[in-house]
């Protein structure tokens, strides 16, 4: 199913591309607790870049903020369980921010 859904977001354009990453997104961060979560994701039949591409796709959307190290790389996990853990926080702050965006 959830390759389903990024061979979907592959193709999409606008509003529909940002709704599958979304959808691709929140059902794989129902796994980020189990070990090793890249593992857990291969035997979805998704490649660890698939998830990577969706991330980034909504990073640079605005909708999602991907964590770093202090030494600059990407948190790709720490992300997906922040994701997980506070889903209605996180669409409340994005939906905060972008208001004063636009009001600027």
């Amino acid at each position: 199913m959830l390759a389903e859904t990024y061979k979907r977001f592959r193709i999409a354009r606008g509003d529909e591309k940002e709704k599958l990453a979304n959808e691709l997104i929140r059902e794989v961060a129902k796994l980020s607790h189990e070990e090793p979560f890249w593992e857990s994701v291969k035997k979805l039949g998704l490649k660890p870049d698939a998830v990577k591409e969706a991330m980034l796709y909504l990073e640079e959307k605005g909708r999602i903020e991907i964590k770093r190290s202090s030494d600059g790389r990407r948190l790709w996990v720490l992300t997906l369980r922040d994701i997980r853990r506070n889903p209605v926080k996180l669409d409340r702050w994005l939906g905060l921010t972008s208001g004063r965006r636009a009001g600027k």
